[in-house]
């Protein structure tokens, strides 16, 4: 078996013994449901329904007549209480379509049938999956028919599975490898007819072997399983594809251009799911985690729950909170309202309590030049950081800025604790939007 890996990156420590033996089980459905019209990459939806309007199970309640964008569901039969703003996980108020279910989960009857999808052709899926919601699961959100839509003249040989989940914490595809490996084959198996190719792959880290077993009992000849050393970020695009097939995704580029085409193990089981079930994405596995919670669980949950559902469902708080991440500890989002609800790219809900979040008041550069050495796509962070507090974002573009994957490494080594991942953000947004104007 291959042991494939990257040039730098970080340990933190694991933490998956938290949750990593816990079978995912379904959370119970809320009081009320809360679907952002905006939870991927790409445009926001337009609400399809108003207040007071009866949903079913599965029914488009939003959507958008734009190429980037996908839309959303009602997660069970209900009445729309309300539409207007709500804590969303980026930290904004945004618009949301509050649903009270009714208990009676009624499916919408104009829901597409199961299908065999090998009866499709590859353009019917696409336009299936689009239709479904589905968007990539492992935290970007990226709606998944344009990532399998490439234009014609990038010719794509492989598609990757990341079944990496090198953040710490977070054990929610490590169960869907043991529990649902048929449906990631089968879903790797879709994408691969989709797009034409012969060869799929799914990389998995060696703190999973067991995962890794499970998964070759079940994929066929077109299928490698290969295993790559446990390292963060192992499972960002370019490093995972630069572990398993040596190719390197230009400055600027996309991993289209190098022939290849990657998705997260969830989004292979959604598209397998939707196939056999004819429901759009209403669900999605969540690892519900740290030390700040009195259990750790890995749960099935409903698109739009509010997060105190989930904290009450392990156990409630373990003393006083002192941080709530959606997403793991190196790339997560702190919330502020126990309100805000579950969105399609929340892996994890990480609760870390008061005694153990530590706070830094940054100390000048040492030169010690750990941040260099870790960076995984060879850029001088501390030195973009320098270039975007003086506002010269020239420099900092010259310098690559733009393709710093934002995976926190310089962050954890830095030993003066400056905020370098923070001010590499707001450069690349001051780039970003000055190029659209």
């Amino acid at each position: 078996m291959k042991i494939l890996s990257f040039k730098g990156g970080v340990h933190p420590p694991e933490k998956k013994e938290l949750s990593k033996d816990s079978p995912i089980s379904k959370l119970p459905l809320p009081e009320r449901l809360i679907i952002f019209t905006w939870q991927h990459t790409g445009a926001s939806n337009d609400p399809l329904v108003k207040v007071k309007d009866y949903v079913y199970k599965g029914q488009k309640i939003g959507d958008k007549q734009a190429y980037v964008s996908a839309p959303i569901h009602a997660p069970t039969s209900g009445t729309v209480k309300r539409i207007g703003l709500y804590p969303h996980p980026t930290g904004k108020q945004m618009v949301g379509i509050e649903i009270e279910p009714d208990g009676k989960d009624e499916v919408y009857p104009d829901l597409p049938p199961s299908v065999n999808w090998q009866n499709l052709s590859p353009e019917e899926i696409k336009s299936r999956i689009r239709e479904a919601g589905i968007v990539g699961l492992g935290g970007a959100a990226f709606p998944t028919h344009v990532k399998i839509s490439p234009p014609p003249e990038k010719k794509i040989d492989t598609v990757i599975l990341n079944g990496a989940e090198c953040e710490p914490y977070l054990t929610i595809d490590y169960r869907l490898m043991l529990e649902k490996p048929e449906l990631i084959i089968e879903g790797l198996h879709i994408l691969m007819y989709v797009l034409g190719v012969k060869r799929g792959i799914i990389g998995i880290e060696d703190n999973k072997k067991d995962a890794v077993e499970v998964l070759k009992k079940y994929a066929d000849s077109d299928i490698e399983i290969v295993t790559l050393p446990t390292k963060y970020p192992q499972g960002s695009e370019k490093h995972l594809i630069k572990a398993v097939l040596g190719r390197e995704v230009p400055s600027g580029g996309l991993p289209m251009d190098v022939g290849v085409v990657v998705n997260n193990v969830g989004t292979a089981v959604a598209i397998a799911e939707h196939f056999r079930t004819g429901l759009p994405l209403i669900s999605r596995g969540v690892t519900v985690t740290g030390e700040g919670v009195n259990s750790s669980k890995n749960l099935e949950v409903l698109i739009g729950t509010p997060v105190i559902k989930l904290i009450e469902y392990v156990g409630g708080f373990k003393g006083k909170p002192g941080k709530i991440l959606f997403g793991g500890p190196m790339t997560g989002v702190a919330i502020y309202d126990l309100n805000t609800p579950i969105v399609k790219g929340t892996s994890g809900v990480v609760v870390f309590p008061e005694d153990k979040v530590e706070y830094y008041d940054p100390i000048p550069c040492v030169r010690c030049g750990k941040c260099l050495e870790v960076c995984p796509m060879g850029l001088m962070p501390t030195t973009l950081a320098r270039y975007v507090k003086k506002g010269k974002l020239v420099e900092a573009e010259e310098l690559g800025i733009l393709d710093c994957i934002e995976c926190g490494s310089c962050n954890y080594i830095c030993p003066s604790r400056r905020p370098l991942l923070q001010w590499i953000r707001v450069g690349k947004t001051d780039i970003l939007a000055r190029r659209r104007k």
